[in-house]
């Protein structure tokens, strides 16, 4: 995997710095940045407020609360190799969706993708908002498809990110991990996006090797 200090500090800055409220459909005002360090306690709440159903969609365990290790795992971003963008609602100031790249130590162009959007938060935009900044940072890092995991009988999953161009990459038993290009301009176009929503929506299973890094609590550098 690509070194982050290959990078160099300012982008590294800039992606650490990035603050934007957006204005979801909804009226709601919601406040996109880096995860960070002191978001721990965030990120542990908002998880515990998922329903079983959601953790095990979106993190393929059932368990009721992270360790401090997975939470360690997940707050230590550099900005290159591993992403997070954060959501916090501007009125709460509530943790309320997460979305995340992480690199494969394969090939530096492909990062497998994460997005989890609270249970209450879901249909107004957010999931977008989220994969939206993130594709951004992806692409100023170099990265050029993301990657996700779709379950072999969610039809539905599969046809959006057939429309937006997407591939297998391989397949396992019950699922098939599909590749989607990201496109070279600013935004991410409304079929790929389409495609990507259905990850906040719990219809695309993250990427398994963050999921079950994530589930088992193993820290360290990611597999591909």
């Amino acid at each position: 995997m690509q070194s982050a200090t290959n990078f160099g500090s300012p982008f590294r800055a800039e992606a650490a710095a990035g603050r934007r409220t957006v204005t979801l459909r909804d009226g709601s005002r919601v406040l996109l940045r880096a995860i960070t360090a002191e978001d721990k306690p965030l990120l542990a709440a908002s998880f515990e407020r998922l329903g079983a159903e959601s953790r095990y969609r979106r993190f393929f365990t059932t368990k009721s609360r992270l360790s401090d290790g997975e939470l360690e795992y997940l707050v230590a971003v550099d900005h290159h190799d591993h992403e997070a963008v954060v959501a916090i609602d501007r009125a709460s100031g509530e943790l309320i969706g997460v979305a995340r790249y992480i690199r494969s130590s394969h090939d530096p162009e492909l990062a497998e993708v994460a997005v989890t959007v609270a249970d209450e938060w879901q249909g107004r935009g957010l999931g977008r908002a989220l994969l939206g900044r993130l594709t951004y940072l992806a692409r100023r890092a170099g990265i050029r498809r993301f990657a996700a995991l779709v379950q072999k009988d969610n039809a539905a999953s599969l046809s959006l990110a057939a429309e937006a161009g997407g591939h297998e990459l391989r397949t396992g038993p019950g699922e098939v991990e599909l590749v989607v290009e990201l496109p070279p301009h600013r935004g991410i176009g409304e079929r790929v996006a389409r495609a990507l929503r259905a990850a906040a929506a719990g219809t695309l299973v993250p990427a398994q090797t963050l999921v079950s890094r994530v589930a088992d609590g193993i820290c360290g550098p990611p597999r591909s």
